[in-house]
This record gives C-alpha cells, sequence and structure tokens, in this order.
C-alpha cells in the first residue's frame, strides 16, 4: 500500500467534517484522521513542542469529538478509510470507548482505524486522573480492556486501572479481531509497545527522516518476530506530511505505507482549493 490520506483539527469554524470527508473521497485520498483533545486547561505550563515559542494553537481548544466526526464521515462516504489520530485513550473510560470503536467500525462497514497515545499534556491528562508518570501502562491496560470487548462474550477483564466483571459488550466491530490499533510516538519503548498491543506505527513526519523511519520500522518487526507475531501485518502511517512527491517517495522507499498529509485548520473555500492542489500534485 501507497496511499496518502489527510488529517485535520476540524473544529466549529472550519471546513464541516461531511464536506471534508466527501471531498477527499471524490479526489482519490485513502484516509482521513482527525485528533482528539477533550478540554484544554485554561492554565497550564506544559510548552507545545510543534511550536518554537511553546504555545498551544487555539483550534485544539475547539477540536470535535472525534467519534461523532468520524461516525458522520462515514456515513456520507464508501471507500474512505476513517480513524483517530490520535485517541487519548488513558484520558477515556475503555468500556465507553471499546463500544464507540466497535460502533464507527459498523457503520463505515469495516472502514474505521484506532490511533492511540497516551497523551502529551500533563494539565489535560490530570483532569481526567490519568496516572501521568505511567501512562503508557494505564494505556497498555485500557487497550487490553478494549480488546476483551471486542471479542467472544462474556468480556471480562481485571488489570491495575481497569477492573470489570463478565459483560455482555455490543455491538462487536466488522474487522476482526478488531480494527487496526495504530500507535503513535517515537520513545525508546515504541517497538515493544507495538508488538505488545498494537498493529501500526504512527511516527510524525517532523521528528522522523527517511532513514530513522526504516530503522524504527526495522525495530518494530524485530519486536513483533520476538513475541510471535508476523511482522508483514505491520503498518506504518508517516502523520503530519507536507505534500511533497519527491519527499513522499522517499518515505515509502523507506517504508511507509500511508503518508498522512496535515491540512491545516480552515474554512471551506480554502480547504477544498487546498485538496484540488495536493490530489493534483499528488494522486
Amino acid at each position: 500500500m501507497s496511499a496518502f490520506g489527510l488529517t485535520m483539527f476540524v473544529t466549529d469554524y472550519t471546513i464541516d467534517i461531511v464536506t471534508l470527508a466527501r471531498k477527499a473521497e471524490a479526489l482519490g485520498f485513502e484516509s482521513l484522521f482527525v485528533p482528539e483533545h477533550p478540554i484544554i486547561p485554561y492554565e497550564m505550563t506544559t510548552p507545545f513542542a510543534g511550536n518554537p515559542d511553546g504555545i498551544l494553537p487555539d483550534f485544539y481548544k475547539h477540536t470535535l469529538d472525534p467519534f461523532a466526526a468520524l461516525a458522520a464521515a462515514a456515513a456520507v462516504t464508501e471507500r474512505l478509510r476513517v480513524g483517530t489520530a490520535i485517541c487519548l485513550v488513558p484520558e477515556r473510560n475503555p468500556l465507553i470507548t471499546a463500544k464507540e470503536v466497535a460502533t464507527v467500525d459498523l457503520l463505515s462497514k469495516g472502514r474505521f482505524e484506532f490511533g492511540i497515545g497516551a497523551g502529551w499534556l500533563r494539565e489535560e491528562s490530570e483532569v481526567f486522573g490519568v496516572d501521568f508518570p505511567r501512562r503508557w501502562a494505564q494505556t497498555k491496560d485500557c487497550m487490553l480492556a478494549m480488546k476483551a470487548c471486542w471479542g467472544p462474550d462474556p468480556a471480562e477483564h481485571h488489570g491495575k486501572y481497569v477492573d470489570f466483571p463478565k459483560l455482555w459488550c455490543h455491538p462487536k466491530p466488522v474487522q476482526k479481531p478488531h480494527p487496526p490499533v495504530l500507535m503513535a510516538g517515537e520513545g525508546k519503548g515504541l517497538a515493544k509497545r507495538i508488538a505488545e498491543f498494537g498493529d501500526g506505527w504512527l511516527p510524525r513526519a517532523r521528528n522522523m527522516s527517511p532513514a530513522e523511519m526504516e530503522a524504527g520500522r526495522k525495530r518494530v518487526e524485530e519486536a513483533m518476530v520476538e513475541v510471535g507475531r508476523d511482522p508483514a501485518t505491520l503498518t506504518v502511517g508517516l502523520f503530519g506530511a507536507k505534500p511533497d512527491k519527491e519527499e513522499s517517495r522517499r518515505y515509502f522507499d523507506a517504508g511507509a505505507d500511508r503518508i498522512i498529509l496535515m491540512l491545516p485548520s480552515e474554512d471551506e473555500a480554502k480547504t477544498t482549493a487546498r485538496l484540488d492542489e495536493w490530489a493534483a500534485q499528488l494522486l
């Protein structure tokens, strides 16, 4: 697979998700991903790594709920894959999230992809009671609980952060055993985490040269072999890339399966014009 997808902070003042999804599919883009930030604390000291000045962009405060948005996108498309990039798993109740994932996968007829992360904004995480220093351990526990919900009934899970007795959990996802779990990050523990409970990797373009991505993919594949998983099932989606045809070719040659282009948070006129330009350049 050598596909181009899109991601955008869709808000209450940008192009709407339905128009965006229809346009993306009509032009031939393969996928559409949306991020998640349920709240942004009014007072915060954690710097934003994406800006030299460390200031968080305003659109972070206006993001839509990803599952409601993706359900709307799926309802007006037929081929476009829809996904979270990323869902902040430890900030959520895993039983409710498991149902939302399965519901969107059902409504989309198996087109949902579950991009996940543990979160970087301490003040936001702490509002939801996240064990921030051990947030990846908490994320793993949540994911194992969700996988139990997506499996045969009755579902049951007993972990440090999530504990529930035998339950009925429906609907079940269309994709079996569940939608692909795509893991964000570039840290040293990433390969082991993907091998343990993920299916794909979402490295950020701003942190990853083609050579670094190729080496990272190899580390993940080796970790998968160590736990008895087939490394050929791994997918890599370069996240937040620029629409550069030659640079994209280098990333595809280095092992990217999908390149996810970052759209600015703009209105309908600017976004549709930009998509027309990108499609003519890349597709």
